[in-house]
């Protein structure tokens, strides 16, 4: 995945710089404090089919055997918003956009409360210690009502530098990997948009 940055003016590149400085003095304070308390989540385009890269589609073959004949296929048109909250440990809730909604403020309060309950359940020491949340600056994020509820359930969100996907770990460290495991895999989506733990719960394979 490449990212080509927004051609940024003074102020938003002092902007950057300042709070990116933030985060490391935060993080060098006690960096496994750092890790242990903080959640991130991002948002992703899950396609119920995506073809295999030709690498991924490469076979062993003889030097004089013909190329096997590979079929074009267009990229399916089904698709589904995944929201993925993850901590150092893993993945704590996946939730799929039901079709026809979008995420905004309410709904992704609604999202952020049940995170408080599967940290409490799975992650105790991180709610005892506080938690430390970091999201990107999409609409819905940066909302009040959605400040207000941090504030309420305790966390303490950390600024996300100003266009920055550079800086937002889901889309570095957690999607690229994801998708290559899903690439070439037909998929059927039954979960009802619904959110859920753990794994990719609410795909089956063909």
């Amino acid at each position: 995945m490449k990212w080509v940055l927004k051609c940024l003016n003074v102020d938003q590149k002092h902007q950057r710089c300042q709070l990116s400085e933030q985060l490391l003095e935060f993080f060098r304070r006690d960096p496994n404090d750092f890790l242990l308390r903080l959640v991130t989540m991002g948002e992703t385009w899950l396609y119920h089919y995506d073809p295999e890269t030709k690498q991924q589609s490469m076979g062993w073959r003889h030097g004089g055997s013909p190329c096997p004949k590979k079929f074009r296929v267009q990229k399916s048109a089904g698709k589904v918003l995944a929201s993925i909250f993850w901590d150092q440990d893993g993945i704590l809730l996946i939730d799929y956009l039901p079709k026809g909604q979008t995420i905004n403020e309410e709904y992704y309060s609604s999202l952020l409360l049940q995170l408080k309950d599967i940290l409490k359940e799975k992650r105790h020491g991180k709610v005892t210690k506080g938690v430390l949340s970091l999201h990107n600056n999409v609409p819905a994020h940066r909302a009040l009502a959605t400040q207000k509820k941090l504030a309420y359930l305790g966390f303490q969100c950390l600024n996300h530098p100003p266009y920055s996907p550079d800086l937002a770990w889901s889309d570095y460290h957690l999607f690229p990997g994801l998708k290559k495991q899903l690439k070439g895999r037909p998929f059927l989506f039954w979960h009802g948009g619904h959110s859920c733990c753990g794994d990719l719960v609410g795909w089956t394979t063909f």
